[in-house]
């Protein structure tokens, strides 16, 4: 008996991509057929449905060939665990995370799939944007603070520019798994999980149709995320800034007790004092909110509510499931 071929599952989160659920249909059979030609292996895709408003879901299960299965959330629970339900409906060799808006490539998921077969010992192949031109120096200067500060005295990398297009290996899968984080940043998941890891550099495709779902509202509330949930460094700012500003109080006092004494200089308070409150109290509040981003995190963890709830599983690869439950079990004589 001919051994089974390995299979390679595509999970593919999407929010209202009416407009892109055609193009993404037609590129699926393109990319299933490519993979079985190049690498001998059978593709299922997985798509998530992360709560879309629009009639994206009816579009993909009328125009989704070949083996897939398409898992409705009962509502918007964010990319990140749209990723974590396709993840748990996975039963493959090798798993592929790619969007549907066709910025990711086939080329670029080929490429990755060709490097991650070939090496055994390989558990991930993950690409990232070559370069970030297009983008404002401001937004670009943020950006490469944010991983500076991330990845400060970690034990681990989060790369930076790299996104959820990866390719990674059956283990890699089952760890990713494992970690149930109720506030979920998969960069810095992929990079606390460890295993070895490869990148490659790509640049995004343009988008056939629809527009991103992601504002600058969304990243910001984002990046705070992934500072509660992987770095303690704003914590230790804030408070070595405080520390700081203390000193700095407390020389300023003595500066004012050695001039009244010594020269009989007449301190003004009003300014002075108006000064010192609003810094202090300024800074207080900053503290405090940011104490309470983290103990919001830790709620939330505590709280052990489900990570997502699933509404329905439709495709057909969920109708050979069911059909294979269904028959009747044959004993020899």
């Amino acid at each position: 008996m001919a051994n089974k071929a390995k299979q390679l599952d595509v999970i593919v989160p999407f929010l209202n991509e009416a407009e892109s659920a055609i193009h993404f249909a037609r590129m699926a059979v393109e990319l299933a057929d490519a993979v079985r030609e190049r690498f001998g292996l059978t593709t299922r895709f997985i798509l998530v449905d992360d709560g879309s408003t629009d009639n994206s879901v009816a579009l993909f299960e009328t125009h989704m060939n070949g083996d897939w299965k398409l898992l409705s959330l009962s509502r918007n629970f964010g990319k990140e665990t749209a990723i974590l339900a396709g993840l748990d409906h996975s039963e493959g060799d090798y798993v592929l995370l790619m969007d549907a808006d066709l910025q990711h490539t086939t080329d670029v998921a080929l490429d990755m799939i060709s490097r991650i077969l070939k090496d055994p010992e390989l558990d991930m192949v993950y690409a990232v944007r070559a370069n970030r031109e297009d983008d404002r120096l401001l937004t670009r200067w943020f950006a490469g603070t944010f991983y500076k500060i991330m990845n400060m005295g970690q034990r681990y990398e989060i790369p930076e520019n790299a996104g959820d297009f990866r390719v990674m290996t059956k283990r890699f899968a089952a760890a990713m798994r494992q970690l149930r984080d109720r506030k979920r940043f998969n960069k810095g998941l992929y990079a606390w999980t460890g295993f070895r890891q490869e990148r490659i550099e790509y640049m995004p495709a343009a988008r056939k149709a629809g527009a991103t779902k992601w504002s600058k509202r969304k990243l910001i509330a984002f990046s705070v995320e992934g500072f509660t949930s992987f770095s303690v460094v704003p914590l230790r700012i804030l408070s070595v800034f405080g520390a700081f500003v203390a000193i700095l109080g407390f020389l300023y006092g003595i500066k004012i007790i050695l001039e009244v004494l010594f020269s009989g200089v007449a301190v003004p308070g009003y300014p002075s004092l108006m000064v010192a409150v609003l810094v202090i109290g300024g800074l207080n509040l900053a503290l405090v909110g940011l104490v309470g981003e983290y103990v919001w995190a830790a709620l939330s963890e505590a709280k052990h509510r489900p990570i997502y709830i699933l509404k329905s599983v439709s495709g057909p690869a969920v109708q050979q499931t069911a059909v294979s439950q269904e028959m009747p079990r044959t004993t020899e004589a």
